[in-house]
């Protein structure tokens, strides 16, 4: 029997001590879902709030927690009913349904983004693919939307959707939350929630789920102003990027540019992207991940999602899987905020003002409704709001050359000729303008990095285990025993564990089995601390604190235990000057 891989030991330790396990695990379990155990809901929540620290606190960003069911139409004028696609292929002999690039990347060692179902199949078949159950031939790959669809209420024509992302949330809510940001641009809006999306075949344990966690934000800023004020910080910063210059060159490794070089280069598009980037890698680093062991990955034309103008993948090398996403950086543009003041009706634009009124000769569309009502009929409405966000230059342009000119929206395509649309000249006296905000999306799989930081923060020491998790993170801050369960000391144990309590800290008290066993149950959950009581507590009130990095020991009065725990904890003095050295360890 091989030995167990690091991604086996981590899923075992997590099974075992109650981090996470499969769903529905007494019925067979269903794959996808994951169930969060006790010290699991506490590390989840613990990530999420470091994230909320670092993204929402630290950078001034809203936080809003929006509806995970919405109705049909939020996701029709988002275009996720009609883009939100995975390639799905079947098996002929025993009917299995399985991701077609997936199978592809795996048997072939062939990347199956960006490819249209036809080059698939057509890979499928020249590579000989099979069935991974059974090893039967292929079907011809399709296309599988992946939205989960729900009615509301009791008429089934009323559609839902659970949502696949929390952006939209966002987005509906613009205008709610630019009043409520007292108009200013730029400004960001975040959420942390439950997101759906129904997987063909989930084969990936905690890294590719059906149900899962996502934090993300949509930053908003005048596409007429870009400048990010904060880029002074992060210009010499170091990313490691493979752009789509380089991949379509055929170059396999990340190139080490400073964020200056990236965007001299027009690697990253967007300067609040790559700001976002920079602070996406810093906290990765506090999560364990070192910078050769993560990179930032540019999605081909034909790889990104709908809205996008430019993609990056955050990649963490893992064990198993190699190189995984665990965020993504979209700058969207004002794709969302187009397509919703569209189908919604609501004018979603900002108006920006001048300095002082001035006049301006500008082109203006003069539609003729009429003329539009008989071509498009009950597509007539949503053409004539999208060409209110339309540039009037875009459209004489195409009219001037080819006679036509392509509205395109959501997978249908409308052609408006000189019949349905004019284009004038005209002065006029303007005050400002209005704009529709330009946004970038940095989004996080809770989830993935849940597991990312368990399998970082995996060792082993001889035959022991030491989950050397980030100490701000650990479900479990401090271990309190008794040496001995007896002479008074489980007593004054206690008495101190429920001091810790009052205190803040999340302890756990434990007075079974030989203090070295207790000492490795909490070094293999990751706890950072653990405070025995003994002999000497008796009679000088100090006990012994243990450091689960290093096994170091140190004596320190239990009256100054939580200012001492509070300032390990934030760093601020090293265990060696938290109290007195002690010769053993262990």
């Amino acid at each position: 029997m091989s030995e167990p891989d690091k991604y086996q030991k981590v899923i075992e330790l997590a099974k075992r001590r109650g981090f996470f396990w499969p769903s529905y695990e007494i019925y067979g379990g269903e794959a996808g879902f994951l169930d969060y155990g006790p010290l699991g809901s506490l590390l989840k929540r613990k990530l999420e709030q470091k994230w909320i620290d670092w993204f929402v606190r630290r950078e001034n960003v809203v936080l809003i927690d929006s509806a995970i069911v919405a109705p049909e139409i939020v996701f029709k004028a988002s275009g996720h009913t009609a883009h939100f696609t995975d390639p799905i292929t079947t098996c002929k002999k025993c009917g299995r349904k399985w991701r077609a690039d997936h199978l592809l990347e795996e048997q072939a060692k062939i990347s199956g983004e960006g490819l249209t179902l036809e080059e698939l199949g057509r890979l499928l078949a020249e590579h000989g693919v099979r069935c991974p159950e059974c090893g039967g031939e292929l079907e011809q790959p399709q296309a599988f939307n992946e939205l989960f669809k729900t009615t509301i209420g009791p008429y089934s024509e009323h559609v839902g959707f659970l949502r696949p992302e929390t952006a939209q949330g966002m987005f509906v809510n613009f205008k709610r939350l630019y009043d409520l940001v007292r108009g200013k641009l730029p400004f960001g809006a975040a959420q942390v929630g439950r997101c759906f999306r129904n997987e063909i075949s989930p084969r990936q344990g905690p890294v590719r789920l059906r149900e899962f966690t996502i934090m993300e934000f949509e930053f908003f800023f005048n596409p007429k102003k870009p400048e990010c004020p904060k880029l002074s910080e992060v210009l010499g910063e170091k990313l490691r990027l493979l752009p789509e210059e380089l991949i379509k060159r055929g170059v396999e490794e990340p190139v080490e540019v400073t964020v200056a070089e990236a965007l001299d280069r027009g690697y990253i598009k967007a300067e609040w992207s790559a700001y976002f980037m920079v602070r996406a890698k810093h906290f990765l680093n506090e999560l364990g991940v070192p910078d050769e062991n993560q990179y930032f990955r540019e999605k081909l034309p034909g790889e990104r999602a709908h809205y996008s103008a430019q993609t990056y993948d955050q990649v963490v090398k893992l064990s198993r899987w190699g190189y995984v996403e665990v965020s993504g950086h979209a700058w969207r543009t004002d794709y969302d905020l187009k397509m919703h003041m569209a189908h919604s009706g609501e004018d979603l634009r900002v108006f920006v003002p001048y300095g002082e009124a001035r006049k301006v000769k500008r082109l203006r569309l003069k539609v003729d409704k009429a003329r539009l009502g008989a071509s498009f009929k009950d597509k007539a409405t949503l053409i004539l709001r999208l060409l209110e966000v339309t540039p009037a230059e875009e459209v004489a342009e195409a009219l001037s050359r080819e006679g036509v000119y392509q509205l395109k929206s959501n997978g249908e395509t409308f052609e408006l000729t000189r019949e349905h649309v004019e284009v004038v000249e005209e002065e006029v006296e303007e005050k400002g303008e209005r704009i529709l905000p330009s946004v970038v999306e940095p989004s996080f799989g809770l989830d993935r990095l849940l597991y990312v930081t368990l399998e970082y923060a995996y060792t082993e020491r001889g035959d022991r285990v030491v989950l050397r998790l980030p100490r701000d993170l650990a479900p479990i801050e401090v271990a309190v025993f008794p040496l001995m369960n007896k002479d008074g000391l489980p007593e004054k144990a206690r008495e101190i564990y429920l001091s810790l309590l009052r205190e803040g800290f999340t302890v756990e008290y434990d007075e079974s089995g030989s203090i070295g066993r207790r000492y490795a149950r909490m070094d293999e959950i990751g706890t950072p601390y653990a405070v025995t009581v003994d002999y000497q507590t008796l009679k000088d009130e100090t006990v012994t604190l243990r450091d689960r990095d290093t096994w170091k020991q140190v004596r320190v009065p239990a009256g100054r235990l939580p200012k001492v725990l509070r300032s390990l904890f934030r760093g601020e003095i090293s265990f060696e000057k938290a109290g007195e050295p002690l010769q053993t360890s262990g």
